[in-house]
């Protein structure tokens, strides 16, 4: 067995003498835990919003006490609550001695409710006067240290509770988080876009390079897969007449975990009958400027040290010109898929034995172009191959009117003029689901039921995906996306 720390055996001390402490409640039928409401009428902020005309008001209030300080028969505490600090100014005389010898002993993490008055401390501190107390939850294990705070990221992330009780700053994040999402939501509602659900659970094994999660239905006794994109169950409502929908929603991908992936992630996808890229292009900058502006005040954020401008309009560039912007090698010189490798091999660009031409663009793309691209820019006209789901360009077959975004050198969206052609999309979904056979998804299959709803007349519709998440990082000045996820993946301990 491992030697206890001086910490952990500190702890342990502490949570022994905090147990006793309710075991003496619950002796003397005090039991925190039997109170099952307390009468909140404000929250920390309101006071403090309010207290010319709240002062000398009754007020109660709840939250965690997080500080306090003892002199004779006064004392001052801090509560925290959903809304922040609030300073509380207990004394002896005012709740009685019992009552203030009970207060003494309380821990700190312990849930209080305060009855009292608000007012003014000669300081300037907006307080509550306490005129009674009462205990609503007692916290047996102690908070972490006052001036360390919660520093390991793995025990932020695994308590992520603990995380938000003494780290004020990730409360802030979270509820910009939330803001963000109401922000998204309201651009789209007001642009005459339908919020609509689509399944989580599917029963086909579609895509070619996201690998799903798999499960199984016991009353149907059939595998399932968790969505990789919300995608074709939209664009079917496109057909059903429909002319604007979106969805803001959980997508889930069974693949590596870094600074910007997680097996679980939140994104919107929008669609437009009758639009193009061209269109699509628009409204993505219009929503991610006026969401910026909304949220932070302006469209100009700072992330990571770098001012990151925002408003629109952004500039758009073409994959191929891009890459021969920094690489000097030209797409549209390669004759055949031999010649496009080869390009590569004498470059030392790593690539799949069989690798076509647009994925040879794709990879020079991600070795000279993407670290590149700080400010927000459109990256247009991707090659077919790597593109199943986009219109081809009328003037050069070979590629597509698809779009992606890149900020600061990471992907933010991906959209595209959807392809309607049944014929030509179902021999890219065949070679996509060879592909994705090739690559292990023995259950990869075409989804005729697209198809189908294809055959039905798709009109001319645009279409865009944006990672929310790392919008979100973006907006708050987060490097990693496990800050901004409330309960991010984690191997379990053990």
């Amino acid at each position: 067995m491992s030697q206890q720390t001086d910490r952990e055996r500190e702890f342990s001390e502490q949570e022994g003498i905090r147990r006793g402490k309710l075991g003496e409640l619950m002796d003397a039928g005090q039991s925190p835990y039997l109170h099952t409401r307390f009468d909140l009428t404000h929250g920390s902020q309101d006071i403090r919003d309010g207290i010319q005309a709240l002062e000398g008001q009754d007020v109660a209030i709840a939250g965690r006490m997080m500080s306090r300080r003892v002199m004779g028969k006064a004392a001052f505490a801090h509560l925290l609550d959903g809304q922040g600090q609030i300073q509380v100014y207990v004394r002896r005389d005012d709740i009685g001695e019992e009552a203030y010898l009970a207060f003494k002993s309380f821990d700190l993490g312990d849930v209080l409710g305060v009855s009292g008055k608000a007012f003014v401390t000669k300081t300037g501190e907006v307080s509550v006067h306490a005129e009674r107390l009462t205990l609503l939850s007692k916290c047996l294990k102690p908070l972490p240290e006052k001036w360390h705070g919660l520093q390991d990221p793995d025990l932020r992330y695994r308590q992520r509770y603990l995380d938000m009780i003494v780290n004020p700053e990730v409360r802030d994040t979270f509820r910009k988080r939330t803001r963000i999402i109401n922000a998204i939501r309201r651009f789209a509602d007001s642009r005459g876009f339908l919020e609509v659900d689509t399944p989580i659970l599917h029963t086909l094994e579609i895509g070619a390079a996201a690998r799903p999660f798999k499960t199984h239905h016991n009353t149907l006794d059939i595998d399932m897969f968790l969505r990789v994109e919300t995608e074709l169950y939209l664009k079917r409502l496109i057909v059903g007449g429909f002319d604007k929908v979106y969805e803001i929603g959980r997508i889930f991908r069974n693949e590596g975990m870094d600074a910007t992936h997680n097996p679980e992630f939140t994104s919107i996808e929008m669609y437009q009958a009758y639009a193009d890229y061209e269109d699509i292009m628009r409204l993505c900058e219009q929503l991610i400027s006026a969401v910026a502006e909304e949220v932070t005040g302006g469209t100009k954020v700072v992330y990571q040290g770098r001012e990151i401008e925002l408003k629109a309009p952004w500039p758009r560039l073409s994959m191929a010109q891009a890459v021969k912007n920094e690489s000097g090698i030209d797409y549209f010189s390669w004759n055949s898929e031999e010649e496009a490798r080869a390009s590569l091999k004498e470059r030392g660009v790593p690539i799949e034995p069989g690798a076509s031409r647009g994925d040879c663009l794709a990879a020079l793309f991600d070795e000279y172009v993407e670290a590149k691209l700080v400010q927000p820019t459109f990256i247009t006209d991707y090659p077919v191959e790597i593109s199943p789901l986009a219109k081809r360009k009328p003037a050069d077959p070979r590629l597509t009117e698809r779009f992606e975004l890149f900020i600061c050198g990471s992907e933010f969206a991906n959209g595209f003029s959807e392809l309607n052609d049944p014929l030509d999309q179902r021999a890219r979904f065949e070679r996509q689901v060879e592909e994705r056979r090739r690559l292990g998804g023995k259950n990869a299959t075409v989804d005729e039921d697209y198809l189908n709803a294809l055959e039905h007349g798709l009109p001319p519709t645009g279409g865009i995906g944006i990672g929310v998440d790392r919008l979100i990082m973006l907006l708050t000045d987060n490097a990693s996306i496990r800050d901004i996820l409330l309960f991010p993946t984690m191997k379990p301990l053990g």
